[in-house]
């Protein structure tokens, strides 16, 4: 079916026809249960409330929330329960070396290590990198690794970070960065720059794919002042999708690099850190320090191995559902919402609020609180749980738990409360 089809507008038409009211306002116990910090999503850290007895009794949960909450499914926990293992501290699991050799082939690196988080795999490339405590690293202002992983690399690795402006694409302006590299060493008043981390794609700035000149610039940068490159690249397999690209093309430009597994390509844990021979002999002393040895850890790499071999092609399927809701977003009458269309790259969307009476937080309550009424005129409750984020903005992440059917649903949960607010605001006017 297509875009047209279900569309915001022809959806609002349905729902003023056969929607009616919440079965109860919106409380502030539910507005406070779901706020967020201006600074980021992660101090939501459970569920919006479901209905209890009494309650919607067919309630349909759309999880935008995060790629982090995908579970594996009976091929994945198959592969995991036959998966030959071994202690892997002593590099005697054969799953666990077998999916670090097919990492390094598929990133064009020379070797791989397998870690159990995106945190821990980042925090140790830091280390690596930055080998003398007071050593500096340059990283984005919205980065993943400078805001949302606790300072480590002060905390634990003893690494100065400096900062530039992050842009709108993700990427950094290069005279910027180039002024941030520190040209004093070995004068005491200065840290030591060692390093320039990216990320790819951007999290804050709604899955933005990195140019690959850019990367390209960045590399040529690095190298005439001494420096490394490493990519958080815990979703770079969306970028390489987005960019019709295997990931060797755009991890040609970095030295090192972090990917996830355990987002959108669907495994339940797990982190491949990719780099030189030597970096990752180096990275496996770092990952036994932070007690990231596991012992049969096969039984992970088994499900890592699946995500790398069979699930990559599958993510455009996010990227397409995540363009069609933003679509509807902007076909949506009353127009609530503000949306870059060309920022859709990937499996995030980051839109706005245009009404300034309804906040993200309150807009994220509504769409998870499911009434009596809406059942009735649905058939069934939807609850579509989202997070709000940065600048009177809200984030839904698409995975391989959401179905095209899913995203639909959303869209009618989404023209369903736009409505419902209209209807509302006009009531208190």
């Amino acid at each position: 079916m297509s875009l047209k089809t279900f569309s915001c507008r022809a959806l609002f038409k349905f729902v003023n026809r056969g929607f009616v009211a919440l079965s109860k306002p919106l409380s502030a116990r539910d507005a406070v249960a779901i706020a967020s910090s201006a600074r980021g999503y992660y101090n939501n850290t459970g569920k919006p409330r479901c209905p209890g007895p009494g309650g919607a009794a067919h309630v349909r949960v759309v999880d935008l929330r995060s790629d982090t909450v995908t579970k594996p499914g009976p091929a994945m926990r198959q592969a995991m329960a036959e998966a030959e293992v071994g202690d892997d501290v002593m590099r005697e699991d054969p799953s666990v070396n077998e999916l670090q050799k097919i990492a390094a082939d598929m990133f064009g690196m020379e070797a791989a290590l397998f870690v159990p988080s995106g945190t821990m795999s980042n925090l140790i490339a830091v280390m690596v990198h930055c080998r003398e405590r007071g050593d500096e690293m340059i990283v984005g202002d919205l980065s993943h690794l400078h805001i949302y992983e606790q300072g480590g690399s002060a905390q634990l690795a003893g690494v100065h970070a400096t900062t530039v402006t992050t842009l709108p694409d993700g990427s950094f302006d290069l005279e910027q960065l180039e002024s941030k590299i520190r040209h004093g060493y070995p004068d005491p008043h200065y840290p030591r720059s060692r390093l320039i981390c990216v990320e790819n794609t951007h999290n804050i700035q709604g899955g933005r794919v990195l140019p690959l000149t850019f990367l390209q610039e960045v590399r040529a940068l690095a190298d005439r002042y001494g420096l490394s490159v490493h990519m958080d690249g815990a979703r770079v397999m969306n970028a390489a999708v987005a960019q019709g690209v295997p990931p060797s093309t755009i991890l040609q430009h970095t030295h090192t690099v972090s990917v996830c597994l355990s987002k959108g390509l669907g495994a339940p844990v797990g982190t491949m850190l990719a780099g030189p021979q030597d970096f990752i002999y180096r990275a496996v002393r770092c990952r036994k320090a932070l007690g990231g040895g596991m012992r049969q850890a096969g039984i992970l790499a088994a499900a890592g191995q699946l995500s790398l071999l069979k699930m990559v092609g599958r993510l455009e399927e996010d990227h397409h559902n995540a363009k069609t809701f933003a679509q509807a977003l902007l076909d949506c009458d009353p127009p609530l919402f503000a949306v870059d269309m060309a920022a859709v790259e990937t499996n995030i969307l980051r839109f706005r609020l245009r009404e300034t009476s309804l906040s993200p937080s309150e807009f994220c309550a509504r769409m998870s609180e499911v009434g009596e009424r809406e059942e009735a005129a649905l058939g069934q409750g939807i609850q579509v749980l989202m997070y709000p984020h940065f600048e009177n903005s809200v984030r839904a992440v698409w995975h391989l738990g959401i179905s095209p059917e899913d995203t639909l649903l959303a869209i009618q949960k989404l023209q369903f409360v736009a409505s419902q607010f209209l209807k509302d605001k006009v009531r208190a006017q």
